[in-house]
């Protein structure tokens, strides 16, 4: 059944996009990053499950590259166009603007958000070679090899490349990152035990967490993942900086048609409440997400604040 909230904005929606013959073309839906991550994952449950409520296609567009900036650029390019939407995420609107000095968009002003879709921890994972079995055993191991444990992640400005700068900081060790243009490679190399150790967020980890081709070693929100119930985070073991969540949202150019923007919130909403939707999201330990255009814009808002602070106090720089 869908949402009272989400029906209502839809049938107030109608005659106005009866009257501008919305959609009137396929849909692109960018993904700002490469195949196999938790955008791109996303996304495709997402725009699998709009099929023919639109009446016409939903086509998903892997447009990576400059931690999601690229993708995000496309859109900010294109203010007005109801029928060009993306994924954005903790990644392209709460750090990237912040820690590119050229960003070239605005994360507030180039975009209407609208609506929060989900979000999980990250994971610092570590290739199961490797003997440490918690953080204060990776600590350990740091100190003793310094300059030798290195961490990889899907790119520079991403959350997992941060998170693991913030952890380092906090932990008053050397860890150096190394990107890798998205997930699949980092993964790769993790468990080839090519680098010793991996910060990545948890849809794209857990299948080889569970294989145990890579041992977890702490989770990046403030409560335990229900995917990973046996995995102390990291605030639990004396590392609270280092809480964050991954977050992803839906959202379009600036510029569009209110009677638009409330239909896009009343589907994303409608699937987000779909029994189906919410077992797929389950499964990779992916919470649905219940902020709405105003309250979702407030989160990015308030995510580049916090980030702003982060990169200058730890003088973090990524070109």
């Amino acid at each position: 059944m869908f949402p009272r909230r989400a029906l209502l904005l839809a049938a107030l929606a109608s005659p106005a996009l009866a009257q501008t013959g919305w959609p009137e073309r396929p849909i692109r839906w960018i993904v700002n990053f490469p195949p196999g991550g938790a955008a791109d994952t996303l996304s495709r449950i997402l725009a699998q499950a709009m099929g023919g409520r639109l009446g016409q296609p939903v086509v998903v567009e892997n447009r990576p590259g400059a931690g999601g900036a690229l993708g995000a650029d496309i859109l900010a390019k294109a203010r007005g166009d109801g029928h060009l939407v993306m994924m954005s995420s903790a990644a392209s609107h709460g750090i990237g603007p912040v820690l590119y000095r050229n960003s070239p968009y605005d994360a507030l002003g180039d975009f209407t958000h609208v609506r929060l879709v989900g979000s999980f921890p990250s994971v610092l994972a570590v290739n199961p070679e490797l003997p440490a079995r918690d953080v204060a055993g990776l600590l350990a191991l740091m100190r003793a090899r310094p300059g030798t444990i290195s961490y990889g992640s899907g790119g520079n400005g991403t959350l997992n490349h941060l998170l693991g700068q913030v952890f380092s900081r906090a932990a008053g060790v050397e860890f150096t990152h190394v990107p890798y243009r998205g997930s699949a490679p980092a993964l790769t190399d993790t468990i080839a035990g090519n680098i010793p150790a991996i910060m990545e967020s948890l849809p794209i980890a857990l299948g080889h967490l569970r294989g145990g081709r890579l041992r977890p070693l702490a989770t990046s929100e403030a409560e335990r993942s229900p995917a990973l119930p046996d995995v102390p985070t990291f605030a639990e073991q004396g590392f609270p900086a280092a809480t964050a969540s991954n977050w992803f949202g839906f959202s379009l150019p600036a510029g569009i048609a209110p009677e638009v923007v409330a239909r896009w919130d009343a589907e994303i909403a409608a699937l987000l409440a779909d029994p189906g939707v919410v077992e797929r999201f389950g499964a990779i330990g992916v919470r649905p997400g219940r902020l709405g255009p105003a309250e979702y814009t407030g989160l990015v808002r308030s995510e580049l604040d916090r980030w702003r602070a982060v990169i200058r106090e730890g003088n973090i720089t990524a070109e």
